[in-house]
């Protein structure tokens, strides 16, 4: 599920706003084996959505300041899950998406979407129109979980390798990324000059 995950668009609808992020980084949680999960210390209040059904979202709040987001993919009493570790800008995103908690600040997410039905009306995954754009996948180790020994090992974080909002990708490579959207913006404008739309030279 976290392979699949990559490059369908998370959806929220705030208020009058909508905003739409392309996911293009996730990380596997297979607990209660799995040491780097939270449902690996049994239930608790905290991750109760964790051991529910499927298709319903888990949102917890980390080091005081950020909330993440993470996908319930087991049927009930199988705590696993998928975190979103990395959202493409799509509509209504001017802030940074890529790392869990950035991610949920631009796109608004709190604790009070935990629980919440990703078949519903205010949180929700779509497929996106061009269903024919390729998107190459690749596997590395999990962030963050030096702390569960060998399960910091397995390679259960799936990402766009073509895409410069991965959380690991370089300031660089989303400059120039975020450059030519903008020059191509500016080329499809109305009345914009038709030279802003030729490639540049050395």
């Amino acid at each position: 599920m976290a392979r699949q995950l990559i490059g369908m668009h998370l959806v929220h609808q705030d208020g009058a706003e909508r905003r739409v992020g392309r996911i293009v980084e996730t990380e596997a949680y297979l607990g209660p084996k799995d040491l780097a999960a939270h449902s690996a210390r049994g239930r608790t209040p905290r991750n109760d959505v964790m051991f529910g059904p499927a298709g319903f979202a888990y949102v917890y709040f980390i080091y005081g300041f950020w909330y993440c987001v993470n996908i319930v993919t087991r049927e009930i009493d199988v705590p696993q899950a998928v975190l979103l570790r990395a959202l493409e800008p799509i509509e209504n995103l001017p802030d940074k998406t890529w790392g869990p908690g950035l991610l949920c600040r631009a796109m608004n997410i709190d604790r009070s979407l935990n629980g919440a039905d990703l078949c519903g009306s205010r949180l929700w995954l779509e497929r996106p129109a061009d269903l024919k754009r390729r998107v190459r996948v690749t596997r590395a180790t999990r962030i963050g979980v030096d702390y569960s020994g060998e399960w910091a090992q397995r390679l259960w974080r799936f990402y766009d390798r073509d895409s410069p909002f991965v959380s690991t990708a370089s300031a660089a490579a989303r400059t120039r990324h975020l450059k030519a959207e903008a020059l191509r913006r500016s080329a499809s404008t109305p009345g914009s000059r038709t030279e802003s739309a030729r490639p540049l030279r050395r």
